[in-house]
Order: C-alpha cells, then sequence, then structure tokens
C-alpha cells in the first residue's frame, strides 16, 4: 500500500489525481481525505493543498464547517454575533475501508467523528471517465447517513448570521495564479453574478502559469462543475475566483439541512477537467457528455 493508504486516478492509463485517505494533520484542519493533486491530461495541476491564504483547503473533497456545531471544515468557526473564532471543536472524516477499488475509481466508507462520537457513516464514489483527447471527468458522489439516535442539522456561516458565506459540502480548491480565472455559467459571466445561484453548471477558466515539475510551463486548464444530483433541489453554488479560486456546492444556504435519525443526504457532483480555456459552446457539449445516462 502506498503511503498514508493512497489511491491514483487513472484515465486512459495516464495518472490524473491522487487520493489520500490518512492524511497526517492538525487537529483544526479538520482532517479527512482528499485529491490532490489532481491534474489534465496535459499534465497541468488544477489543485492547491494547504495553500497560504486557506491552510485548511484541502484540494478536492467533502467539507462541512457545521455538523450540529461540529467543525469538519477546519480554521475557524464563524460565530453569530461574535465573527470568526478559534473553538476545540473540529471533527475528522476517518477512511474506514475501500469497497471497490480500481484504476478508475473506488467505494469508499467513512465515519464523521467529533468529539469521540461518530455522527455521520458516508458512502463516497468516486469515478474517472475520458471524455475527448483534452477533457476527462471526474463522477463524485456522497451520501450521508445520519447514525445517531437524534435529528441533526448541517449548517453554514451563511445560516450562523454570515450573508454570502454558504460554504459545505463537495469542494474543489483550484490552482490560483497571478490573474484570476474567468468564471462565467451558460448566460452569466462573472463571481458575483453567479455565486449562490443554481446554475446547471460553472465554470472557471485558468490561464496557466509556470510551476516546477509540470510540463512545459503549465497551460490553461477549464474546470466545469455540473450539480447532476437532482435537478428539481440543485443546491446553490459556492463560488470563489477573485480572492482565490474555487467552486463548491451549499448543502446550508438560507436555512439548515435537517438529517433525521438513519436519514441519507446523497448528492452528486461531475467535474470536467480540460486542458485550454474553453468557449461556452465547447463548455455546454462536454457537460452534456459527462452527465448523460
Amino acid at each position: 500500500m502506498p503511503p498514508h493508504d493512497t489511491a491514483v486516478l487513472r484515465v486512459a492509463g495516464r495518472p490524473v489525481g491522487r487520493y489520500v485517505t490518512r492524511p497526517e494533520l492538525p487537529a483544526r484542519l479538520s482532517p479527512r481525505p482528499y485529491l490532490h493533486p489532481v491534474t489534465t491530461l496535459a499534465g497541468t495541476t488544477v489543485t492547491e493543498l494547504s495553500p497560504a491564504d486557506h491552510i485548511h483547503h484541502l484540494g478536492v473533497g467533502v467539507a462541512v464547517p457545521d455538523v450540529e456545531g461540529s467543525d469538519f471544515w477546519g480554521g475557524r468557526t464563524f460565530v453569530r454575533d461574535q465573527g470568526p473564532t478559534e473553538l476545540d471543536n473540529h471533527g475528522a472524516q476517518r477512511h474506514t475501508a475501500f469497497q471497490l477499488r480500481d484504476p478508475d475509481g473506488f467505494v469508499e466508507e467513512l465515519r464523521w467523528v467529533a468529539a469521540g462520537a461518530e455522527l455521520l457513516r458516508e458512502r463516497r464514489t468516486v469515478a474517472a471517465t475520458e471524455l475527448t483527447g483534452i477533457a476527462w471527468a471526474l463522477d463524485f458522489t456522497f451520501s450521508l447517513t445520519n447514525v445517531t439516535s437524534a435529528p441533526l442539522s448541517i449548517g453554514s456561516p451563511a445560516t450562523n448570521g454570515r450573508p454570502g458565506a454558504a460554504y459545505g459540502g463537495f469542494f474543489w480548491r483550484a490552482r490560483k495564479e497571478q490573474e484570476p480565472p474567468r468564471v462565467f455559467t451558460a448566460d452569466r459571466e462573472g463571481e458575483a453574478a453567479i455565486h449562490g445561484t443554481r446554475a446547471d453548471w460553472v465554470a472557471l477558466a485558468g490561464w496557466g502559469s509556470p510551476r516546477s515539475g509540470e510540463a512545459e510551463s503549465g497551460g490553461s486548464w477549464t474546470l466545469i462543475f455540473a450539480g447532476a444530483t437532482d435537478r428539481t433541489r440543485q443546491d446553490p453554488w459556492f463560488v470563489r475566483a477573485e480572492e482565490y479560486p474555487g467552486v463548491g456546492s451549499s448543502l446550508a444556504c438560507e436555512e439548515r439541512l435537517a438529517v433525521a435519525p438513519g436519514e441519507t443526504v446523497v448528492r452528486r457532483i461531475v467535474t470536467v477537467v480540460a486542458d485550454g480555456r474553453l468557449p461556452r459552446l465547447e463548455v455546454a457539449a462536454l457537460v452534456r457528455k459527462a452527465v448523460s445516462p
């Protein structure tokens, strides 16, 4: 077994992602499995791990800042009428086992534990699929089951009093460069116009900049995020481009998400990882190909 029990995702024989199941991290980072580095087919890295601006951002994974008061996001907790506060409330996502493990994906069981108690049990299914010669798709589904005998609720800084900060759920910390990436949907442009909306898809397009160890200088890239779980109640998007590049789903945007004992919350996000800065029409075509049955 590789160090820290890792799995390497491959597309057409090429490694495109490294999944770390048991990272050695301090408690305040809310230790959890993550994918990093994730690369395009040409080898450009499109994730960040513990960047200086937000050291609790861990590549690609599932992170939730408030599960009945426990922090599975990392860093400070937003407290109503007080603001970001250092609290000893950090939980951890603990890898239990791989139910399936292939070169192009895996099925994993995890336990979400805080203060010595298991709150949630997760089944995570991840698959990598080639779409074209320049693009592949990461199909990421997570199912969270309340294993306690009491109701749980999932919150966010937004539900705790911080407007515009409804992060929590699937989250992709993207590659930071000298210039912010372009962010767009089928009919909108820019972070301010897209953040908090329920667009079918959101795209980030980066310029590419030199990085040690990458092919040539690290080419331009496009990431396309599509919420493919349930169009009738699709989560809003959490979008950042100017301060840092990142896209995630918002499990708790305007109100807390209640999870009854034994109930399961399921979400699926499909992300297209492409070389080059792609135009809208090409992005839309890739999304259709990636999420089609």
